[in-house]
């Protein structure tokens, strides 16, 4: 299954700028705005990644994995 997310960008004088809606700290700069798109992409894997092995690091004891839809 492929997870979506909403990139928002605008241009700001010379440079790209975007943030990712749904993720808090996804937040890129670059100079174009296809470099942009895969910075911003590269950024929220990075912060997913991070954000699931913090999740496991917390677990005190036995956890259950469980996927749910929304």
């Amino acid at each position: 299954m492929q997870a979506y997310y909403t990139a928002q960008i605008q241009r700001r004088g010379e440079w790209w700028i975007g943030w990712i809606r749904e993720v808090s700290g996804v937040t890129c700069q670059e100079r174009t705005r296809e470099e942009l798109l895969e910075t911003l992409k590269i950024t929220l894997l990075e912060v997913l990644e991070y954000d699931s092995q913090e999740a496991v690091h917390r677990a005190e004891s036995e956890y259950e994995e469980v996927k749910i839809a929304v």
